[in-house]
């Protein structure tokens, strides 16, 4: 092994077994590199040589992963398709070697075995993973708009059949160790102690003959499945499948078919060369480029810190046991105690049964020990009594938006605690200096916004008003990170970022259905843009009641824009029609399972026009010009910190279509003249509240954008 090797370390073992060590420099996982690709050429060189050596394991230094995969800043600086080819095709080669040297190589996993770190583990002659619920393998590059260009997608359905590998290959779900022995990804599971002394050890008896690494064991149905009628009818259903879920908005799923199919049809060359063409294809398409810097960008924001240091949460207090405390609670759990209070029995029994099941279901999912599970259980408090809330560092107040309510809570509250705990509200569209206006301590209030589902959802945004303290507002940005959040922090107004600029879309939905519009057609042109849910859905789904209520409080605040909100919404509310949750709304949800919710015809009453055709790309293009205009707004305004918080908090928090890059990204690749015209012409047509906002004609005038060239 060559000394100038930065990546990798070779130790050669009395008993003849090479063990090669993966260690990244400066960086908490390994990733696959050009650098690191030419090491192991050299690597494979040395061992290949070295009569001494009879076989390899491939192991890694860092704590928790294997190999985390590519390096996606190499990735991302590709600019041509040769340069990715390229890429792809060396690793393939490397791969190939790999998989067919004389020497036998295993895999040792502990921890993360992701991408090309899978594609690496594949190629070796025998798998063995530590069963562990850090252990987990997939090949998500799927979720960046890649594929796997270093032979995944065809070493997979050889090793585990096509049906099982196509929903790994298409969804980038993980894996955990025992699902993964199980289906046949590794070949043996063992405990982290001793861990890769059990792998030296398997590696010898690969050389010993006393395992076997030739795989002929696919189950009766995975064999069938391989034949060529049945293969046919199996990637027809899943590019249906593929187009009804993306709207052919993302290409890698296709050609991940295709290249699927290459290999089964054609042979292993042919699809590798297949992969290769098209992986190329995918690295220059600039939905890839949006989805990699938008993983970029949740990697740095969950590691920024603020200036001062933040206070330490020995425990928590969730106030409200409705599904948003319940969330919060749950989340918090892994962290340290939580007391939940609420006013009603009902309420915490519910929250109980909750988090006590999600705790379960993990546990049975192999990503959660027995005992942590208990440890978490018992560290959490269910409780009708104010004073329980003494001793909490911080507070998370999640009960109804009620301006009188959430005053009298934090009121409350303050009794209880030390001048020096931190106070968070979850609300959505309150102002925080509002809520704090009568607090004793006011410095140490800020707001926390959670989404709902709440374990579920990525986005926290935190609000922050002129006399929150730095501390509180570092506390609660490590505490929200610490729950595995991507925070954004944004300054206080009406309806904060978020909330502001979603009323603005859900308006624009309501003004459609005033001229006529219907209420799937909307919904149907919104998920053709590439939300994932319609504005008619997603007001059933958080509630007519708050989507009137913000609309109103948040016309008001906008009106002299031309963003009254209109009347027909809250009529509707007034009506009895409440959403899902109520079992009406814009659609009506029968107890019964149906294939496709029907339309609650009788909303339409209240929108005045008969209906008739609008257009859908125009439909689509107003409401989602109205938020990409509201979010230049915000960055105006300094509600926004930066083009990249608002990018993230679009696309996590309310579904903006992560290819399109969000709402600046999107005005980049629109063109600020362009959107400025757009949006001058909707102005002319539809209302001023289209007028481009004066951040974007300042752009427009000094010919600069968002982000830089």
């Amino acid at each position: 092994m060559p000394k100038k090797a930065k990546n990798l370390r070779l130790t050669v073992r009395p008993d003849g077994v090479a063990v090669v060590t993966f260690d990244t420099p400066g960086s908490p996982v390994n990733v696959l590199s050009s650098g690191l690709l030419a090491e192991v050429e050299e690597m494979l060189d040395t061992i290949e040589k070295d009569p001494r050596i009879k076989a390899g394991v491939l192991f890694s230094a860092k704590p928790d992963t294997f190999i985390a995969g590519a390096n996606l800043e190499e990735v991302l600086a590709m600019k041509t398709e040769k340069e990715a080819s390229d890429f792809s095709r060396r690793g393939q080669a490397l791969l190939n070697r790999l998989e067919d040297g004389r020497k036998p190589y295993v895999a040792a996993i502990h921890g993360a075995a992701l991408g090309g770190g899978l594609e690496v583990a594949l190629a070796c002659h025998y798998r063995i993973a530590t069963d562990h619920p850090k252990t987990v393998l997939a090949l998500p590059e799927v979720m960046l708009g890649l594929l796997p260009g270093g032979g995944g997608t065809q070493r997979l359905p050889r090793l585990i059949g096509l049906p099982k590998a196509l929903p790994m290959l298409l969804t980038g779900k993980r894996i955990r160790a025992r699902d993964a022995k199980r289906m046949g990804l590794v070949d043996a599971l063992t405990a982290p102690a001793g861990f890769l002394e059990t792998a030296c050890r398997a590696a010898v008896d690969l050389v010993e003959g006393r395992l076997n690494p030739e795989r002929d064991d696919l189950a009766l149905p995975d064999r069938v499945a391989a034949l060529g009628p049945i293969r046919g009818y199996i990637l027809k259903t899943a590019r249906e499948s593929v187009e009804k879920k993306t709207e052919g908005l993302y290409p890698a799923p296709f050609f991940i078919v295709d290249c699927v199919a290459a290999g089964l049809s054609d042979g292993a060359s042919a699809g590798y060369r297949k992969e290769s063409e098209l992986f190329s294809k995918l690295v220059v398409n600039p939905g890839s480029k949006n989805l990699i810097r938008l993983f970029d960008v949740m990697t740095e924001l969950k590691k920024e810190k603020e200036p001062v240091e933040p206070r330490s949460v020995k425990k928590l207090a969730v106030l409200g046991a409705g599904l948003m405390g319940q969330g919060i609670a749950a989340v918090s759990l892994p962290m340290n105690p939580v007391v939940l209070k609420d006013v009603a029995d009902s309420s915490l029994g519910g929250a109980a049964r909750a988090i006590r099941q999600s705790l379960d279901k993990r546990v049975r999912s192999g990503a959660l020990p027995r005992l942590e599970r208990d440890q978490q259980w018992f560290g959490l408090t269910l409780t009708l009594d104010p004073a329980s809330v003494a001793g909490a560092d911080l507070v998370i107040e999640a009960v109804f938006e009620d301006i009188g309510l959430k005053r009298k809570v934090l009121a409350e509250t303050e009794a209880h605690i030390s001048a020096e705990a931190v106070y968070a509200s979850n609300t959505s569209a309150l102002p925080i200096k509002e809520i704090a206006a009568k607090a004793k301590h006011p410095e140490r209030v800020l707001g926390m916004h959670y989404f709902s589902p709440v374990p579920k959802m990525p986005l926290l945004e935190i609000i922050r008003w002129e006399k929150t303290s730095p501390q509180a507002l570092a506390t609660a940005r490590a505490y929200g990170q610490g729950q595995g959040k991507t925070v954004i922090v944004v300054e206080d107004g009406p309806g904060f970022y978020t909330t502001r600029i979603l009323a603005p879309l859900l308006n624009e939905a309501i003004l459609l259905l005033e001229e006529g519009a219907e209420v799937r057609e909307l919904d149907r042109a919104m998920k053709k843009f590439g939300f994932p849910v319609g504005p008619c859905a997603l007001m059933d789904e958080v509630g007519i009641d708050v989507a009137a209520h913000v609309s109103k409080d948040l016309g008001k605040a906008f009106e002299h824009r031309g963003l009254k909100a209109p009347a027909s919404l809250g009529e509707l509310f007034a009506a009895g029609y409440s959403g899902r949750k109520g079992g009406k709304g814009f659609y009506l949800y029968p107890r019964e399972r149906v294939r496709e919710k029907p339309v609650n015809d009788e909303v339409y009453r209240f929108f005045g026009a008969e209906r008739r055709p609008v257009d859908p790309a125009v439909a689509a293009e107003r409401m989602a010009l109205a938020m990409v205009n509201e979010a230049i707004h915000c960055l105006g305004e300094e509600i926004l910190h930066s083009p990249r918080d608002g990018d993230a908090g679009a696309i996590l928090g309310l579904g903006f279509p992560p290819f399109l890059g969000g709402p600046f990204r999107y005005a980049d690749s629109r063109g600020i003249a362009a959107l400025s015209g757009h949006l001058e012409d909707f102005a002319s047509r539809f209302g001023e509240r289209f007028a481009p906002a004066p951040l974007l004609l300042e752009k427009k005038k000094k010919k600069k954008t968002f982000y830089p060239a």
